[in-house]
């Protein structure tokens, strides 16, 4: 199993550490790390950008898929603005979640709600050549639309 470290920051409190809700879950959920005295209301197609208490350190050749909650996502439209977002390996700040309201109604956020998920996935950085001609495919420069709905 690969060791990923995580620190944990002052607002992190008495939240629990990113876990695998099953035990084939793909994804860790992150939960929110805000004042729990102030849940934060994310009104109709308003965005926020919130913290979940911890920075870590991934190894060289892997990266963090932060990804929308499918029921958050079905039940009240909540999802991740970027999504997938990444988070590189050489990066240690915050692991902060853009979430945006694409529901009709406000959204509640509490503090230590489970408000996004985190896959871990191995990366392949590639080497770009520049060339004259491209190899053929039966695609060809095919484009959006252009092998049709059926």
């Amino acid at each position: 199993m690969l060791k990923i470290e995580i620190k944990q920051l002052e607002n992190f409190g008495d939240l629990q550490m990113p876990a695998y809700e099953t035990d084939l879950a793909a994804g860790v959920d992150l939960r929110a790390a805000i004042n729990g005295d102030k849940p934060l209301v994310l009104q109709p197609g308003e965005r926020a950008l919130i913290a979940t208490g911890f920075a870590m350190a991934l190894p060289p050749g892997y990266e963090a898929q932060i990804r929308p909650r499918s029921g958050l996502a079905y039940k009240h439209g909540i999802s991740v603005v970027n999504s997938p977002g990444t988070i590189d390996a050489d990066y240690r700040g915050e692991v902060k979640i853009l979430l945006i309201n694409h529901g009709t109604e406000s959204f509640t956020i509490n503090r230590g709600e489970r408000i996004a998920q985190m896959v871990v996935a191995p990366v392949t950085q590639a080497r770009f050549e520049v060339v004259d001609t491209l190899s053929q495919t039966a695609r060809g420069a095919g484009g959006y639309g252009s092998t049709g709905v059926k």
